[in-house]
């Protein structure tokens, strides 16, 4: 087998081997646009891709490293570990962030060997849902609270609609950036948001969803659709007319879009473990997701391959400062 980066015309051969939608040729297409260089490796077996690691340069403000990371791709071999310290070193990253699209516990990881355990970008958790049952069949394996609100928005005539348009996409922006001041909860930019629009809007991995109720937008809720797992990255509602269930109405729309759309797993993208906190930030969102009968899964996480070792322990110290920093801001 060799190692080497992927050419565009191996596009195709790149995705169907992708574990993610952050894995996939378009992904890497958005993130160059927001300024980053993106690196795409395959693994051949004469002409054949056999495995893909689609990595993003993060260049660090006012220095001259750089951070690499590796999200939710597939797990890479000895030979590939050698070939990550290798463009490591010509980055002159500090280290690079692996997060690979696993489902094992932590305490199992084959990356205990090459990595340290570094800070999650993702949860560990995440609820998973067959959609190869039956629509009854899933019906029944949601709690009945959910199945309850789902014929509460039915009785209400909330309308689910599938829209990409720029003016749904900035109703979306725009419920999204009231969702997260509400909520003290971190985002990403505007102008991120709008890049991801305009360049996954025009593939089928990227679909909107609006709640609609007497002419308003109640929720709205983008959901990817890849290599046959629908997944919900992200999601925004009002407060307004919460009587009406909209939210609940939306996730099982799109649920039985999924399986029109020949998806077998609904993955809801992160959540809390299964002993959730209620008081935890997050754990309305986790008892939303846990509602519609998904199955717990945990990932083993992230590892961080450290390439200069001096540096790393100053940037986790100055990385620890930093969130601490923007808790109290919040608060404040």
């Amino acid at each position: 087998m060799t190692i080497r980066e992927v050419s565009e015309k191996e596009k195709n051969q790149f995705n169907a081997v992708a574990a993610h939608p952050l894995q996939s040729w378009e992904w890497g297409e958005f993130r160059q646009k927001t300024g980053l260089k993106v690196i795409r490796l395959g693994v051949f077996e004469g002409k054949k891709l056999k495995a893909g690691y689609q990595l993003t340069i993060h260049p660090l403000p006012k220095l001259p490293y750089t951070i690499i990371y590796l999200a939710k791709s597939s797990l890479p071999n000895e030979a590939a570990f050698q070939t990550l310290q290798k463009i490591g070193r010509t980055e002159k990253a500090i280290f690079i962030k692996l997060e690979p699209n696993i489902n094992l516990p932590a305490d199992q990881s084959p990356l205990n060997h090459y990595c340290q355990k570094g800070e999650d970008n993702f949860y560990h958790y995440t609820f998973q849902i067959d959609l190869t049952k039956s629509e009854e069949k899933l019906l029944t394996a949601m709690k009945s609270k959910t199945r309850y609100n789902i014929r509460v928005a039915q009785r209400h005539g909330v309308e689910i609609v599938q829209d990409k348009s720029k003016k749904a996409f900035e109703t979306y922006l725009n419920l999204m950036w009231e969702t997260t001041q509400r909520q003290g909860f971190y985002t990403h930019t505007k102008d991120y948001h709008r890049q991801l629009w305009e360049t996954l809007s025009k593939t089928n991995i990227y679909h909107l969803f609006l709640a609609k109720y007497k002419n308003e937008i109640l929720a709205a809720y983008i959901f990817f659709v890849f290599n046959g797992v629908l997944y919900y990255p992200y999601g925004a509602s009002t407060r307004e007319h919460r009587e009406v269930m909209a939210p609940h109405l939306l996730f099982w729309e799109a649920m039985k879009f999924g399986k029109k759309s020949g998806c077998k797993i609904f993955d809801t993208w992160g959540s809390l473990g299964p002993n959730a906190n209620p008081k935890d930030p997050w754990f309305g969102f986790h008892r939303f997701k846990a509602g519609f009968g998904g199955r717990l899964v945990e990932s083993i996480g992230a590892y961080d391959l450290v390439i200069n070792p001096q540096f790393y322990r100053l940037y986790n110290l100055a990385n620890k400062l930093r969130w601490r920093f923007l808790r109290l801001k919040t608060h404040l």
